[in-house]
C-alpha cells in the first residue's frame, strides 16, 4: 500500500463514475455521444446513489435504527443498491418487485439477503401494483418505507453529484442530456443542476414506446398506456420526482430498437449495460444528429448486462454465421 492511501468503505466507491464517448455507434455524427457509466456503481447500478442517499437521510432525521427493516418498490435496481447499504449499516430489507422483471434480478437480491415479495404486473391504479403492495406492508409492519418514486433525496443527490460530475467531465460544455425516467430522479435531478449552468442545454426524456411520459410532457396528460419489455424506465402514471418544467423534449424508442441498441453496446463498443441503456442511447444518437444541437449529448448507462443474461433479448444476441 503505497503511503497516503488507505482502505476504502465500499459506499464511498459510488459515484464518481467514468464518462466514455461512443465510436462505432455515434461516427459521423455532428455532436459526440458520451455515456455515464452508472453501471460500474458497487452494486451495478444508477440507484446505488438513491439508495445511499435516502438512507442517510432517514437517519440524520431519525427516522432509522439499527436493526429496522427497510421496505421498497423496485424494478430491481434500487433493491440492490439498498442491500448493500442495508448490510452495512444492520438493516433488514423487504423488496417489492412486479412480475415482469427478471429472474436474474430475482436471483441478486435473494443472494444479497433480501426478503422478495414479487407483485403482479397491474397498473398504479391497483391495489396490488408493486407500489401500492409496498405501501401498504410499510402501513401494515411499521417498517420504513424509502418511496424513491416521492423521496426528495432521489433528486437532491443527482442535483448534488451526477450533474456537477458530467458538468466536469464536460469540461463545462453539454449540448444535451438524455435519459429515461423510472423514478425521475436522474432526469429531474441532472437537468436541474444542468440548467442552472448551461441555460443553453436541452434535456430529453427517452421514453418506451408504451409508456404514457412522453404524452405527459407534450401534453400535460399522461399518455394511454400499452405493454412494453424494456425494464424500470416509463409509466402509466407520473411520479412526483419526475418534473417535467426540467423536460425540453422527448424521444420514443421502441423495445425493438432499445434491445438492438443494448446489443451494439455490448458488442461494438464494450459497455456491458442492459436494456434501458439502449433505450437512452437509441434516444441519445437521434438527438445527436440535430443541428440545433451544440456540444456532447449525454446519457447514462443505468445498470449492468448481469441482471438480464437469462432475457431472451441478450441470450440471442450472437449467433454463428
Amino acid at each position: 500500500m503505497r503511503e497516503g492511501d488507505r482502505p476504502r468503505d465500499l459506499l464511498e466507491l459510488i459515484g464518481d463514475t467514468p464518462l466514455v464517448g461512443l465510436r462505432v455507434l455515434a461516427a459521423g455524427l455532428p455532436n459526440p455521444v458520451l455515456v455515464k457509466c452508472e453501471h460500474l456503481n458497487p452494486g451495478g447500478s444508477v440507484k446505488d446513489r438513491i439508495a445511499k442517499a435516502i438512507l442517510e437521510d432517514a437517519e440524520a432525521r431519525g427516522l432509522l435504527r439499527p436493526g429496522a427493516t427497510v421496505v421498497e418498490a423496485t424494478a430491481g435496481n434500487t433493491g440492490i443498491g439498498l442491500a448493500l447499504v442495508c448490510a452495512r449499516r444492520g438493516y433488514r430489507l423487504c423488496c417489492v418487485m412486479p412480475a415482469k422483471m427478471s429472474e436474474d434480478k430475482r436471483a441478486a437480491l435473494r443472494a444479497l439477503g433480501a426478503e422478495l415479495v414479487i407483485a403482479p404486473n397491474e397498473p398504479p391504479s391497483h391495489p396490488d401494483n408493486f407500489q401500492n403492495v409496498a405501501r401498504r406492508m410499510a402501513e401494515e409492519h411499521g417498517w420504513f418505507l424509502t418511496d424513491q418514486f416521492a423521496n426528495q433525496a432521489n433528486v437532491a443527490v443527482h442535483e448534488a453529484t451526477t450533474g456537477p460530475e458530467i458538468l466536469a467531465q464536460c469540461g463545462g460544455r453539454v449540448g444535451a442530456f438524455v435519459a429515461g425516467a423510472g423514478t425521475g430522479g436522474t432526469i429531474s435531478g441532472v437537468g436541474r443542476f444542468l440548467k442552472r449552468r448551461l441555460p443553453g442545454v436541452q434535456i430529453v426524456l427517452a421514453d418506451p414506446e408504451g409508456s404514457g411520459l412522453a404524452h405527459w410532457v407534450r401534453t400535460g396528460e399522461v399518455g394511454p398506456g400499452a405493454s412494453y419489455l424494456v425494464e424500470g424506465i416509463g409509466s402509466s402514471a407520473v411520479p412526483s420526482n419526475l418534473h417535467r418544467e426540467v423536460i425540453d423534449a422527448v424521444e420514443v424508442v421502441s423495445d425493438d430498437d432499445s434491445y438492438a441498441t443494448a446489443r451494439r453496446l455490448i458488442a461494438e463498443e464494450g459497455l456491458l449495460v442492459g436494456g434501458s441503456a439502449g433505450t437512452n442511447v437509441a434516444a441519445a444518437l437521434r438527438v445527436a444528429a440535430r443541428d440545433d444541437v451544440d456540444g456532447p449529448v449525454v446519457t447514462i448507462g443505468c445498470d449492468s448486462w448481469d441482471r438480464y443474461l437469462s432475457q431472451e433479448w441478450l441470450r440471442g444476441a450472437s449467433a454463428c454465421r
